[in-house]
């Protein structure tokens, strides 16, 4: 009777699992597995997804407890590089310097937050700028990166017009309506799913053209979510469940996208709730865009930006085919 007893208790142990998925010991649940994401910058409409799946808990729903904290000065890709942060948001362009080489950060771009470059040059409307030869002889707003620079030069030239024409102005612009509307530049680039949305709402005309629009090798990935290689060798299946919580965090987002305004705002009291809900429902449809599985990374998109990097001496290591990004962690 007694060993009868032992091997019941036993049996009730092992069948002991929660619905969500956690274990139970001696009648209380496993500690839910702590992550930490950093942001790329201030909260916004990209990261909606992530704050909706906090909101929604559907972290939780797959064991997972996640912080979300601010990137430090060096951005986050040195914090997720140093494994402080299992996750964050990054760009491709950006990541390109540390994708090769002995000194290559050890990250790993695992989703596209968005799936099309949504970036561009706006200006003021009726001034020649809706193409871009229109950039000959006015002032550009650069932040002076060779990257940015060579593109800027590809762009104008492949419209017919002289780069050296163009007069490059060091940027100072934190509200790009008041830089265009004050005239102290007339042509900025900016992600249209913000900055444009805004400018909208504010009753600026404007003239912009995209980058993918002229150029198709300049439709990379902007932004993604990045992590930790060690994490991910280490950890392959926490880092599935997290980015299947944060895949019903997007959809859900694109589904509702006045409702998803209103939780980033409750995250971010401090953003305008009107600019949320237009940028939000812009940004609805360039999610996933065409594509039907959340966060994938088409490898000849990736290879062709990177490969056009290589073929122009603007990275000091040359990048290998299928460098830097994977989607093997993605959920179906």
């Amino acid at each position: 009777m007694n060993k009868k007893k032992v091997l019941a208790a036993g049996l009730f142990a092992l069948m002991s699992v929660s619905m969500s998925g956690g274990l139970w010991v001696y009648g209380e649940e496993a500690q839910p597995k702590k992550l930490t994401f950093v942001l790329d910058w201030t909260p916004n409409t990209n990261h909606t997804g992530l704050y909706a799946a906090l909101s929604k808990g559907y972290f939780e729903e797959q064991g997972l407890e996640v912080e979300v904290v601010q990137p430090p000065e060096d951005g986050a890709d040195a914090l997720v590089a140093s494994g402080k942060a299992q996750f964050g948001v990054s760009f491709q362009d950006s990541m390109a310097p540390g994708v090769a080489g002995e000194d290559a950060l050890p990250t790993t771009a695992v989703a596209a937050l968005v799936q099309h470059n949504t970036s561009g040059i706006v200006s003021r409307k009726g001034e020649g700028i809706d193409s871009p030869k229109g950039m000959e002889g006015k002032k550009y707003a650069t932040w002076d990166g060779p990257v940015e620079r060579a593109m800027i030069q590809n762009v104008v030239e492949a419209d017919g017009g002289d780069y050296e024409k163009v007069e490059m102005i060091p940027s100072t612009v934190t509200d790009e309506v008041s830089a265009l509307s004050s005239e102290s530049v007339d042509a900025i680039w900016i992600f249209y799913g913000w900055a444009g949305v805004k400018m909208e709402q504010e009753g600026l005309e404007t003239d912009y053209f995209a980058f993918k629009d002229v150029n198709p090798v300049f439709d990379y990935y902007t932004p993604v979510v990045i992590a930790n290689n060690s994490f991910l060798e280490e950890e392959p299946e926490t880092a599935k469940k997290f980015l299947s919580a944060l895949k019903q965090g997007y959809e859900y987002v694109i589904e509702n996208p006045e409702e998803a305004a209103e939780i980033l705002c409750e995250a971010s009291p401090e953003l305008d709730k009107d600019l949320v809900l237009a940028s939000q429902k812009y940004l609805a449809g360039q999610y996933k865009a065409e594509i039907e599985q959340w966060g994938y990374i088409d490898p000849g998109r990736w290879n062709r930006f990177f490969q056009w990097l290589n073929e122009n001496g603007l990275v000091e290591n040359r990048i290998p085919e299928n460098a830097g990004f994977s989607n093997e962690y993605l959920p179906e």
